[in-house]
């Protein structure tokens, strides 16, 4: 494994193994990775390599077998769940909510864990309803049943909820992937300027020119394990694409960027 360090870490994982049951066969396997304050992490890598799994164990979602999760240099484990919602936001790649929500009470959650027990939002958490929506491009369908809006436009309310929650910490498991190319870039713009007012972000990515776009850094897995990590730019190659996706690329720089494309690319049609 290859590994370019970047910063200190704000959240860790340290030998973590997770499996879905007791006997299973572990989805990851001695998983050491951190995430440093005010940058964009990418995690890359084939379908099931883990990816997802590695959000959820985070998250507490999935038991660890063993190794640590940290924040801080605090075990997750010893933070109450409501003072971690005030870290860390989460987006998973599938949501749900029930037929009678708008889209402004669906944001209007983020804060929840600001509130007091018998308290609602302030004027501050409305404020930031408010910018949310209009971040994401929904600032006119805050009545709207979330249920009634395209599967775009449900991605970005998604996202406006989690910006809501104004954490410095914020998980997104494939957050682009229903999103057209406008919308692609500009949340994935978004949340990159984020990281200059000092949030880290840590995102599941599929697409390896996104990822190169916008990542600072970049975590590359397969089979449970990291294959590397580091700078984007000193990471994503050729020789990475290939060992990690089985997969023959070209990696070169333009405009101050890395583009990955075919090595072999098609003949084009007649």
């Amino acid at each position: 494994m290859r590994e370019t360090v970047t910063t200190v870490p704000v959240l860790t994982c340290d030998r973590l193994t997770v499996a879905y049951a007791p006997a299973a066969r572990p989805v990851l396997n001695d998983v050491s990775v951190g995430f440093a304050t005010g940058r964009f992490t990418a995690l890359v890598g084939p379908n099931g390599c883990g990816k997802s799994t590695l959000i959820k164990a985070i998250m507490g979602f999935l038991p660890h077998a063993q190794g640590e999760i940290a924040l801080d240099g605090t075990a997750l484990r010893n933070i109450p769940r409501r003072d971690l919602a005030r870290r860390i936001a989460y987006l998973p790649q599938e949501n749900h909510c029930p037929d009678h929500i708008s889209l402004a009470e669906l944001v209007e959650l983020g804060g929840y864990a600001r509130y007091s027990l018998f308290g609602g939002p302030d004027e501050r958490d409305r404020s930031l309803f408010a910018d949310a929506l209009t971040t994401v491009g929904l600032e006119g369908l805050a009545a709207r049943p979330v249920n009634d809006l395209s599967g775009g436009q449900r991605q970005r309310a998604w996202i406006a909820m989690i910006l809501a929650q104004d954490t410095d910490i914020i998980l997104l498991d494939e957050p682009v992937n229903h999103l057209d190319v406008h919308f692609q870039y500009s949340i994935l713009d978004l949340l990159r300027a984020l990281t200059r007012c000092g949030k880290t972000i840590v995102a599941v990515l599929h697409d390896l020119n996104l990822t190169a776009a916008f990542a600072d850094d970049v975590v590359m897995m397969r089979d449970g394990r990291i294959f590397a990590q580091g700078r984007t730019a000193d990471t994503i190659s050729a020789e990475s694409v290939r060992d990690v996706f089985d997969f023959d690329a070209d990696v070169f720089a333009r405009g101050g960027r890395l583009v990955c494309l075919p090595a072999h690319a098609p003949q084009a049609p007649a």
